[in-house]
């Protein structure tokens, strides 16, 4: 396959972006899109250019690095996947790609395709933990948990920190990502002690950061692990009785 990719190119945060077109021969159908982009740095680093820098780690749809724009949708075209994840053949030879980094102001472009998320940090240092003792691991059947309880805690669990959520807003909110962190501890019995606090310093916290959710809905379309936007009214009824209690 060849392939023309229009890629957003620069150097730092304080310089000037553009895009720069690349055209990429030898790309196998059996390639993941991550893989065509190390194709095309090789070239690059033969020739003796600066490489496309992009966030990657694990490439299995686990760590949430990976996040990019593609032809103006996050993660690329099809729902439930990670760039990582993505395929070459669902592209056909002689397309035109446009790579983009994250495009919300929370996410300030550190080069080329990598952007710094570390407002998502700030929110789960506010409050995505429970108190719990330390050392060695409690009886599992100690505590019991019921099975629709745990499976609709581990859905909201699934949320891998990716930011796609954000990116595809068109209000850069960040309620998903929030939600689905509150949401997990919330709903289990662990996590019930600091519950009102924590919905409470997470959602001021995001606040800070990030727009407000007037619920398009792109965030759940476009979530790699089809987080519901479900899960961001069960947010905001917590935080209102949480302020409601505290007043």
């Amino acid at each position: 396959m060849h392939l023309t990719l229009k890629i957003w190119r620069q150097k730092n945060r304080e310089a000037d972006g553009g895009f720069v077109t690349y055209e990429v021969d030898e790309v196998t159908p059996d390639m993941s899109f991550l893989e065509m982009l190390d194709v095309l740095n090789e070239t690059l680093i033969e020739a003796g250019k600066d490489p496309v820098a992009f966030d990657h780690d694990c490439r299995e749809g686990i760590c949430g690095a990976c996040g990019m724009m593609i032809n103006g949708v996050a993660h690329g075209p099809l729902p439930g996947l990670t760039t990582c994840q993505l395929h070459m053949r669902h592209f056909q030879d002689g397309d035109s790609i446009v790579l983009e980094p994250w495009r919300a102001r929370s996410f300030p472009v550190i080069k080329d395709l990598i952007v710094d998320r570390s407002p998502f940090d700030e929110i789960i240092q506010s409050g995505g933990f429970i108190s719990v003792r330390t050392g060695s691991a409690p009886e599992a059947n100690m505590m019991p948990v019921p099975k629709a309880v745990a499976d609709r805690a581990m859905d909201a669990a699934e949320c891998i920190g990716c930011g796609a959520c954000v990116a595809q807003c068109p209000n850069g909110a960040a309620q998903l990502f929030t939600s689905a962190k509150i949401s997990h501890l919330g709903m289990l019995p662990q996590g019930q002690i600091e519950r009102t606090s924590r919905v409470e310093r997470m959602v001021e916290k995001m606040e800070e950061y990030f727009g407000t959710c007037s619920n398009f809905a792109e965030c759940e379309a476009v979530c790699p692990k089809g987080i519901s936007i479900d899960f961001i009214a069960r947010m905001n009824r917590d935080y209102l009785k949480a302020k409601m209690s505290s007043d």
